[in-house]
């Protein structure tokens, strides 16, 4: 399958409303971790979050994903960055429903991908996803990303702990797979 082209850019503030209104939808936020209350955010919570974004004051480098046209679509990032070990966490969501399992996902984790190994050039990226999040954990498996550990009750969602799997990719693997592509 040819993927879409997305593109990532700087968060700004006017994509607060965006990210709000993702976060009114629990299908969206179903496998996120957000508070376990609705709204998970408030609309000005979501302003400090993205202004602590684009400071870097959080320890994100969080990319807004857009589309060929520039529609905002979502965000991808990196965290809990290991500058000693050159590794980090990489998250992602798509908040706009209609770009659900067509490829943005891959292309705009493929391109974060390329962030993390090319320009900050770590030597590993990994994840953390709910086990029951099946449609997730497919597209990282496609996307490169190997399963290293069950994580048993690691986050408490609705009332319950669920286990998560952690997934990696290193940066040889990265490699190999892009020079396939």
């Amino acid at each position: 399958m040819q993927l879409p082209k997305v593109g990532l850019r700087e968060l700004t503030l006017g994509d607060v409303e965006d990210r709000f209104l993702w976060s009114l939808d629990r299908e969206v936020t179903a496998y996120l971790n957000v508070p376990d209350k609705f709204p998970p955010f408030t609309k000005e919570e979501t302003k400090l979050w993205i202004e602590a974004c684009i400071n870097r004051s959080n320890g994100y480098i969080q990319k807004a994903i857009t589309t060929e046209d520039g529609n905002h679509i979502g965000w991808v990032d990196l965290k809990n960055i290991d500058e000693a070990d050159k590794s980090a966490e990489i998250g992602i969501a798509i908040g706009d429903k209609r770009f659900w399992g067509k490829g943005y996902g891959s292309s705009a984790l493929r391109a974060m991908l390329s962030v993390g190994f090319c320009e900050w050039e770590l030597n590993k990226i990994w994840l953390r996803v709910d086990v029951d999040n099946e449609k997730a954990i497919r597209s990282y498996r496609l996307n490169g990303f190997q399963e290293e550990a069950i994580m048993y009750q690691d986050r408490w969602r609705n009332g319950v702990y669920v286990d998560r799997l952690r997934m990696v990719i290193e940066r040889n693997d990265y490699e190999l797979s892009e020079s396939e592509a």
